[in-house]
């Protein structure tokens, strides 16, 4: 008999040589039903697996996050089964679970955008046929290679993989693979699976390599799911950040600096106006403002870790002779600023923000609109701060934190992130770090998750996730606890006692990136920004040219308030000059003829299509910049 434990901690005695599934029957029909695969301590196993000894075991689910992994592999194979069904030329190589579907890539698949439709109906035609999967171990590499002899893609695995190989068996159609799969096809007639796209890829993602046909399939524990996730893609790709920036005349990316984002007047303001906030948020917590150069001497890069742990993303040259790096970050530079001055306890915490441009270098691939670029701002500060005062700066800033999110109408979660593999400094020091942030966030009653082992490689940090209008989660902040720069850079303090000490140097970010902070905000509100942060909250528009006239005299009330406002005395008819000005999505559209000259009033209208009707200027002024002060 074998003793196995389950994910609430009971056990249970079973034969040696019981499966996952007969676990599973044995427990609940349902359960036995609804279950795809397990976990027997760390490994990922199928169900029919035999377990040998006691085992901690968990049975999986397709709603199960590593279940879904399982699903969504097994759907790739799916799909493998169908092309070679109807494509018999056609040669499988790869085929990964990815972020809500899977891919596979294939050699010599003459197949275009309008034949995946038939592919997916064959998919379900084989869903349909219930064939079980069963799992086939080589015994050596001459008895693997064999197997897959007509395809040199398998073959050049096979041989990289050495002993070990596995297959699965489906019916007619047999793939390399290590598994685990679902137990039968029938699974895939519950669950909700489409094929999304084509794409090229070249072998191994290699250049020089042959290119392949790649196929993206979307897949999910249910109908209703990917129902769910297509409603959701429909409407993010109406709010799609790069389509907005253009239309509302925000930023524009250019061949000339790839993943270097130019900002238009309009997207600038919403640069400035996140400043502004952010400036006068710290202002109240005495926070210094900092602006240090954008290239340092490679010297300092290998004193801070960075040369060692991110050179491959940092950009180089020479001055004088000397290596140089453009800055990747920011702390480097503030460290100067603090050794430049003897401390004291009594100074202590010094707090120091930038909003600072740094570059990092990221591979072309992946840039994407404001989202991953090379060339940012970050809202970055630094707390030089005691032992004693961390858990005091940390609270602080994790209500600086929450102040900043709920002004834009975000919730957000929060990860603590600990000791990564590649880390430097003490192990004490590291503990001490990780206790710190946990019993702040406890403090502040806030629930968080663990995120083992993805803390930066100098300290243990909290990581915030923000939640869109959408339900999609941006990592934005992050709060990073450092105990290794300050001894790196032998950074130090007088105490009370009149002896040097090691002050802690706490790393922070609230929007983290300026710019993928923008595009979030505009997917967020979808390009209809509220009246404090809009671009353009006011628009006039004068009926006729005898109007112009007092159409700017409204345009200077507004201005003389500190609120933006433009004139449109282009010779259109005004319900196209409206309809223009709501597309832009101006908060206010106001319309000026005889009548409000007359009364020296205002015709408002919204971007919604809404009339308010005729409203006095000067007040309707002073409710505009109400509202911009309260921040609605």
């Amino acid at each position: 008999m074998i003793t196995i434990t389950f994910p609430d901690g009971s056990t249970k005695r079973f034969p040696k040589g019981s499966t996952p599934r007969t676990i599973a029957e044995s427990i609940s029909s349902g359960l036995a039903q609804a279950v795809i695969a397990a976990k027997a301590d760390d490994k990922l196993i199928d169900l029919t697996t035999p377990l040998e000894h006691d085992t901690k075991l968990t049975l999986l689910k397709p709603t199960d996050k590593e279940g879904l992994e399982v699903l969504r592999h097994s759907c790739a194979h799916l799909l493998a089964h169908a092309v070679k069904r109807l494509y018999p030329g056609a040669l499988p190589t790869i085929g990964p679970p990815i972020e809500n579907g899977f891919y596979y890539d294939f050699a010599n698949l003459p197949i275009k955008e309008g034949d995946l439709e038939k592919l997916e109906q064959e998919m379900r035609r084989i869903a349909k046929e219930g064939i079980p999967a069963e799992r086939i171990e080589h015994h050596d590499k001459a008895e693997a290679l064999a197997a897959y002899k007509d395809n040199p893609y398998k073959v050049e695995m096979i041989q990289e993989l050495g002993e070990g190989a596995s297959s699965y068996r489906h019916g007619d159609f047999q793939d390399l693979c290590r598994g685990p799969h679902v137990p039968n096809s029938k699974f895939f007639t519950k669950a909700g699976f489409k094929l999304d796209k084509l794409a090229g890829a070249y072998w191994r993602g290699k250049s020089e390599n042959a290119m392949l046909t790649r196929i993206y399939g979307l897949c999910f524990a249910t109908k209703k799911e990917l129902d769910a996730f297509l409603k959701l893609r429909e409407e993010a790709e109406k709010r799609d950040h790069r389509k907005l920036g253009q239309q509302l005349k925000l930023f524009s990316m250019h061949e000339e600096a790839p993943g270097m984002p130019f900002f238009h007047d309009n997207g600038y303001y919403l640069f400035r106006k996140l400043t502004e906030f952010m400036v006068e948020e710290m202002e109240r917590l005495d926070y210094k403002f900092l602006r240090t150069p954008l290239i340092l001497d490679k010297q300092l890069w290998l004193q801070s870790g960075h040369w060692a742990h991110y050179k491959e993303n940092m950009y180089f040259s020479k001055i004088d002779e000397h290596d140089v790096a453009v800055k990747p970050m920011n702390c480097p530079g503030h460290i100067l600023v603090y050794k430049n001055e003897h401390h004291s306890y009594r100074e202590l915490p010094i707090k120091a923000g930038e909003f600072g441009i740094v570059h990092r270098h990221e591979l072309s691939g992946v840039l994407s609109g404001l989202f991953r670029v090379r060339c940012f701002t970050q809202d970055d500060a630094h707390i030089f701060c005691t032992k004693e005062q961390i858990g005091e700066q940390i609270e602080e800033l994790i209500d600086l934190v929450h102040r900043v999110y709920s002004a834009f109408g975000f919730s957000y979660a929060v990860e603590l992130s600990t000791k990564p593999e590649k880390a430097m400094g003490d192990e004490r020091l590291w503990e001490l770090a990780e206790k710190s942030l946990a019993e702040a966030l406890k403090k502040k009653k806030l629930a968080f998750q663990i995120n083992e082992g993805d803390g930066a490689f100098y300290g243990p940090k909290i990581d915030f996730h923000v939640r869109d209008a959408l339900g999609r989660s941006w990592q934005c902040g992050t709060i990073q606890l450092d105990f290794s720069m300050p001894e790196k850079f032998d950074l130090s303090y007088e105490g009370s006692d009149g002896q040097k000490h090691r002050p802690v140097m706490i790393h922070r970010a609230i929007y983290g990136s300026l710019e993928r902070f923008i595009g979030i905000l505009i997917e967020h509100y979808a390009g209809k920004f509220p009246l404090w942060l809009s671009p353009e909250p006011v628009r006039v528009l004068p009926i006729a040219d005898r109007h112009v006239a007092y159409a700017e005299e409204v345009v200077q009330e507004f201005r003389s308030q500190g609120i933006r406002a433009r004139l449109d005395k282009r010779p259109e008819t005004t319900s196209k000059k409206v309809r223009e000005a709501q597309l832009a999505q101006v908060n206010y559209i106001l319309v000026v003829g005889d009548q409000e000259l007359a009364a020296g009033t205002v015709s408002v209208r919204t971007r919604d299509g809404k009339v308010q009707g005729a409203k006095k200027l000067s007040l309707f002024v002073e409710e505009v910049k109400k509202a911009v002060i309260e921040r609605h």
